[in-house]
């Protein structure tokens, strides 16, 4: 018989499994001087990248196919794990060679003849790399299980995140971090849109590898993913995370509800820069107070306030903004306390917090056993899906639900340890409150001083073009003030 002509076959695997195997370029020059020595004539070459684990390579096939139609052909190739490394490939080269359609297998690292002994000697090298593959997948799944048992981060980093190669997990990225806990408390707000809020990002340097803003569907995906709370995921089901998290539960699930209302999105209307509507109303017919651009007497254009006469015929003339203005900050002034007094009343505070800043011991005992019996009922609920008792849907959802109340009670825990009297914090909200009144007095800002009256204002109306207003306090101010006029030495109720 003739000596046969060769098939050279090189692969690389794209899978992390085969990161120690030769490259393409190394297996044909191995694989020609291997010819050259052994004077092999090489008729073709066939290479490609991808994994045989699975049947289904084309380069493979391709190859294959060519054999059928030819005799005495022979393949050389690295090693048998580079033909096949399951079961169909391995049986298919080995059914050929039965046939006489491969005459002659060479490997630099592999002995192969035709006989009884190197067809049962194949084989064994067929199933080793199988078994390797199998064995190298089970090894894999079984540390990815592991990893979550942990509350380790399993793959990339998500934005926000960096991963640390000593912890072999993720961990808050200095900056990326803030700019996503921003764009939360921004949705939160209500203001924004998907596409705002990525226009939003594109301002702090988040963008598409391009440089154009972030799609909605990656942003809705940034303002529902968990992993910010703290949580693994691992084949669709969330797990407790060991990583710091960075969004808190509140804030999380303020956004959830603003996306929820978000479902069928409105086109906004255009708005004009009028910092006062919205916050008084008349104080002849109780209708809302509107604004428009208006000519002036002197031929110069102001913004005037006004009743929109909603609810019937209406007496009530134009007010100018400035005049408006004006009008607020000396209400502002009559409600404000100078830098002085309210440094000494935030000292007195901050004393009396001192003093009387304990814990009440019935309410966290109240939350830790809300706490434990969210814990034995999702260890519950995790031995009724093992039993097969109920569908992995609902199993997944439900522990969804208790490991989000679980975060929440751990939250209200903490909060509760760092804030203690929660009275004390309106308190001291109103002091601060008095000291930027007193800012306010002189400041131009004229949306932050429309923020401020919204905050504090009470009843604010418009009448015979003045302004009127009451000023709020803390309730538990007003419910203790005997006790507060103790501590603080003052008289609140004169303000």
């Amino acid at each position: 018989m003739s000596k046969p002509k060769y098939f050279l076959y090189a692969r690389k695997s794209t899978e992390d499994d085969d990161k120690q195997v030769m490259s393409i370029e190394a297996q044909l020059f191995e694989l020609r001087e291997f010819a050259r020595k052994e004077d092999l004539e090489i008729v073709e070459t066939f290479q490609e990248s991808k994994s045989a684990k699975t049947p289904g390579r084309s380069v493979f096939n391709k190859m294959m196919a060519k054999i059928e139609e030819m005799e005495n052909v022979g393949i050389l190739a690295w090693h048998p794990d580079r033909l096949a490394r399951n079961s169909v490939d391995g049986g298919r080269i080995i059914y050929l060679v039965d046939q006489k359609k491969i005459t002659s297998l060479r490997f630099p690292t592999f002995w192969f003849e035709p006989t009884p002994q190197g067809l049962f000697m194949l084989q064994v090298a067929f199933g080793q790399s199988k078994y390797y593959s199998d064995n190298l997948a089970e090894n894999t799944k079984r540390g990815m299980r592991q990893k979550v048992r942990r509350g380790e981060w399993l793959t990339k980093a998500p934005f926000g995140y960096v991963n640390n190669p000593k912890t072999r997990n993720i961990e808050p990225h200095p900056t990326h971090s803030k700019i996503i806990v921003r764009a939360y408390r921004e949705y939160a707000k209500g203001t924004h849109t998907l596409v705002s809020l990525a226009d939003f990002l594109a301002l702090h340097g988040v963008t598409t590898s391009k440089g154009t803003p972030l799609g909605k569907a990656s942003i809705k995906r940034m303002l529902t993913n968990r992993a910010y709370l703290g949580f693994v995921k691992h084949k669709e089901e969330w797990f407790e995370g060991s990583f710091t998290p960075i969004i808190s539960p509140k804030l999380f699930e303020a956004v959830q509800k603003v996306l929820a209302t978000r479902e069928r999105p409105r086109k906004p209307k255009a708005s004009h820069n009028f910092p006062f509507t919205g916050i008084f109303r008349c104080g002849e017919c109780e209708s809302m107070i509107t604004a428009q651009w208006a000519t002036g007497k002197s031929g110069g254009r102001y913004r005037y306030y006004r009743c929109t006469k909603k609810k019937g015929t209406c007496g009530q003339g134009y007010l100018r903004e400035d005049t408006l203005v004006f009008q607020i900050k000396e209400r502002l002034q009559s409600i404000s306390l100078c830098d002085e007094d309210t440094d000494y009343m935030l000292k007195k505070v901050e004393e009396f917090e001192q003093e009387k800043n304990h814990s009440s011991q019935s309410y966290i005992q109240n939350l830790s056993e809300k706490h434990k019996a969210s814990e034995e009922k999702l260890d519950k609920l995790v031995s009724m899906y093992l039993d097969g008792d109920i569908p992995k849907q609902l199993y997944i959802k439900k522990k969804d639900e208790l490991m989000r109340e679980k975060l929440a009670l751990k939250e209200k825990m903490k909060d509760f340890e760092c804030k203690g009297n929660n009275w004390v914090e309106p308190l001291r909200e109103w002091i601060l409150d008095t000291k930027q009144a007193n800012f306010l007095t002189s400041s131009a800002d004229l949306e932050e001083i429309s923020s401020f009256v919204k905050k504090i204002g009470t009843n604010p109306s418009v009448r015979d073009k003045s302004a009127r207003f009451g000023a709020s306090g803390p309730s538990q101010f007003v419910a203790k003030q005997r006790a507060v006029k103790k501590v603080l030495n003052c008289d609140p109720t004169g303000i």
